[in-house]
């Protein structure tokens, strides 16, 4: 079965996705949960993530399912470009929750 392309084209995602796992040195399972996800974004950027009030075509948001149980999560945020339907990863990062 034939399938369409993707509707974005995904920009620096890899590259971001290793800065962060040699900084990180998350679990071959959290890497694994967050490139599935980024492949996601193809599709729909826009899914579960937040504009950037301040900032033109910034989203971020939590990658869901990388809650380590630990008080930690990945976020990522990337910029939109609806004009060429890009989207371009600025930054993979794994935050502590407040206590």
């Amino acid at each position: 079965m034939h399938r369409p392309p993707p509707a974005w084209s995904l920009i620096d995602f890899g590259k971001r996705l290793d800065s962060w796992s040699l900084a990180d040195n998350p679990s071959d399972d959290l890497r694994l949960v967050v490139t599935a996800w980024t492949v996601t974004r193809f599709d729909d950027p826009y899914q579960g993530m937040r504009r950037e009030p301040n900032i033109d075509n910034l989203w971020y948001g939590t990658v869901p399912g990388t809650y380590d149980g630990r008080r930690t999560i990945v976020c990522c945020s990337y910029w939109i470009l609806e004009t060429d339907h890009t989207v371009r990863c600025n930054q993979f990062a794994t935050l502590n929750l407040p206590s």
